[in-house]
């Protein structure tokens, strides 16, 4: 680790030289042999299936995890995979996603893909990029990943082999016996072969690779962006772009002897990149506690007593997980920490200080995208952490903030805390071919190199980014533009209010309206009434205050814990549609709200009687979000 705490220091990196000629790894099994050889005996990946604290846990060393990660490859290639053919798993976390994730990187192209998709969007990803081989899970009780990509595979005929893991390895008597009476039948509902992981593990070499690893950098990864609604863009990673995540991070963040607690999932970039990667750099350790991350059961309610048992020095997170973190008591010694690292979104100034009185530590807040293989900026850990910022640019990263023109072109560069669309230059940007499907990276770039985001900040006088939403996020009343961050920030400052997600309603005459939705600490409360009150006085921009605020059980989120907003949309439209009709007299109503390509959402109308179609025109008509009648 170096000192960083200002862009003078960013810039006293780069001048040593360029990030071309730092000499690091040129493959990712050169980037994990050098690990073995500088700390083969030192713990590399942790992993508990159940929660608590003192649950059975398996551990990986530097060397063992070499080990495997060359078995896995030797595997693949086996199994008719060259390197720039597809390796896809549909994986929870577990030591041998980790394997399967290096080993695909090794032997070819590795493909994560988030198991809670349906089979229908599993499966065009496996079509989109070609998989040949599959890795999933073996059948497990409560869990349906397996029925999931047999049903996938069926439609990715490019799809020869599947590959299983079995979970049960992971538990003790009774419970693996009870599993193996009780699981559910193991799918076969395609022409694909099916094999044992650990045995086709078994029957290779662990201490050579039975192929080239041929020394220049190429494609190693596809990572898909969104997917959770409509079909999601697949972004292809360099191993430079990998690499130069894990130089980061061991450069600027982790020492060799941090413990890393991460309960994000390994299908997307923000556990892969920033955090793995850096711990190959580092050669610190990393726990992943149960496969489903922050989503298992009990992680929350035993967190603070896992931290006291892995003696964890760095928190991963996300402001969702921070959110139902500060909803329990700070039960275990955490004297250990010493920093917590915060991405995804942007955190809320409420949680940031919640957290340091809990714990003493302050959060680093970072950003980063799947398009630019992650990392991007983050506060210094040595210098002025700005609340509400995410940091400086990264070394050998470059972000320009500008305006762009209604034909699609710069008009002008931004100046100092002026807002305009953020874009970027670094290591992890693949210039042209950011995603595998050609048509999607017209109109990406601007002057060729810089990467649009789609996010909307600016940059203070001392280089500092700040994030104030996503474009497509912003809600637009009357051509009015307003930022749904400063809704949310402000409902967030309630004691009740554990999340909020704004978005713009449908308006017949304004076009869009703010709403928000918010869910609660647990067992606090408070009325939809007392919540407009607190927006009223807290929200300085009369036309931001909230025209309806609902209060729901729990918000939608995606799998890495942001607030998923299309589902939120989909809920404002459907009441809105439907009070709009029935004050109409009209007898229907939205069935449905779908995603198109091409016109965004969508409401299907159902006829709930004789329905005049004029009439139903013209209500409907004078809204923005598109409709159609329900077939």
């Amino acid at each position: 680790m170096r000192e960083f705490s200002s862009v003078a220091d960013v810039r006293a990196i780069e001048a040593e030289a360029d990030w071309a000629g730092r000499g690091e790894p040129a493959t990712i099994y050169d980037f994990l042999s050098r690990t073995k050889a500088r700390h083969g005996d030192r713990p590399a990946v942790s992993f508990q299936l159940l929660s608590g604290a003192a649950d059975p846990a398996r551990t990986l060393t530097w060397s063992e995890l070499h080990g495997r990660v060359t078995q896995a490859a030797n595997a693949f290639r086996a199994l008719g995979v060259s390197e720039t053919d597809v390796v896809a798993y549909v994986l929870p976390n577990c030591l041998e996603t980790v394997v399967t994730l290096l080993g695909g990187m090794v032997a070819g192209i590795v493909n994560p893909i988030n198991p809670l998709l349906e089979p229908q969007q599993i499966g065009a990803i496996l079509r989109e990029t070609k998989a040949k081989v599959v890795v999933t899970l073996r059948a497990f009780p409560k869990t349906d990943v397996a029925q999931k990509v047999a049903e996938a595979v069926r439609h990715a005929p490019n799809v020869r082999t599947v590959i299983e893991i079995d979970l049960v390895r992971y538990l003790s008597p009774p419970k693996s016996w009870i599993v193996r009476m009780i699981r559910p039948k193991n799918p076969t509902s395609h022409d694909a072969l099916v094999k044992s992981f650990r045995s086709q593990l078994a029957a290779q070499p662990a201490d050579r690779l039975t192929f080239e690893d041929r020394k220049a950098d190429r494609v190693a990864a596809y990572f898909h962006t969104g997917g959770t609604t409509g079909m999601p863009k697949v972004a292809q990673h360099r191993v430079s772009g990998m690499v130069y995540n894990g130089w980061l991070g061991h450069t600027l963040l982790f020492r060799e002897t941090d413990v890393v607690i991460c309960p994000l999932p390994m299908f997307h970039v923000f556990a892969v990149y920033p955090i793995l990667m850096s711990m190959i750099a580092s050669g610190a350790h990393v726990v992943f506690p149960t496969p489903a991350g922050y989503r298992g059961e009990g992680v929350f309610d035993n967190f603070w007593k896992l931290i006291g048992r892995w003696k964890v020095t760095y928190i991963i997170t996300v402001p969702t997980a921070l959110a139902a973190l500060m909803q329990r008591k700070v039960d275990a010694d955490v004297s250990t920490l010493r920093g917590a690292f915060s991405g995804s979104a942007p955190l809320p100034v409420e949680l940031f200080n919640r957290f340091e009185l809990a714990t003493g530590v302050k959060i680093i807040e970072g950003y980063g995208l799947t398009e630019c293989t992650c990392l991007v900026s983050c506060n210094p850990p040595g210098g002025a952490k700005k609340i509400g910022s995410v940091g400086i640019p990264f070394p050998y990263t470059e972000v320009r903030i500008l305006q762009f023109g209604s034909d699609g072109q710069v008009s002008r560069t931004c100046g100092t805390d002026e807002v305009g669309e953020i874009c970027i230059s670094s290591p992890g940007v693949f210039v042209g071919k950011t995603y595998t499907e050609a048509e999607k990276n017209k109109g990406l770039f601007a002057d060729e190199r810089f990467l649009r985001t789609g996010d909307l900040g600016r940059i203070d006088a001392q280089g500092y980014l700040f994030i104030t939403g996503r474009a497509k996020d912003l809600i637009i009343r009357g051509g009015h533009n307003i930022d749904p961050a400063e809704i949310e920030e402000a409902l967030m400052r309630h004691e009740a209010v554990a999340f909020v997600g704004a978005i713009g309603q449908p308006d017949s005459f304004a076009g869009e309206l703010p709403c928000a939705y918010v869910e609660l600490v647990k067992d606090k409360t408070v009325t939809e009434k007392e919540l407009l009150d607190f927006a009223r006085e807290h929200i300085h921009e009369r036309a931001a205050v909230p025209k309806h605020i609902e209060i729901l059980t729990e918000l939608p989120k995606t799998a890495v814990g942001k607030v998923f907003k299309p589902d939120l949309r989909r809920k404002a439209i459907i009441r809105v549609y439907d009070a709009a009709l029935s004050e109409a007299g009209l007898a229907a109503g939205v069935r449905e709200v779908v995603e198109d390509k091409k016109r965004g959402l969508v409401a299907k109308i159902e006829r709930r009687g004789d329905v005049d179609e004029t009439a139903l025109k013209q209500v409907l008509g004078t809204f923005a979000v598109a409709w159609d009648m329900a077939d």
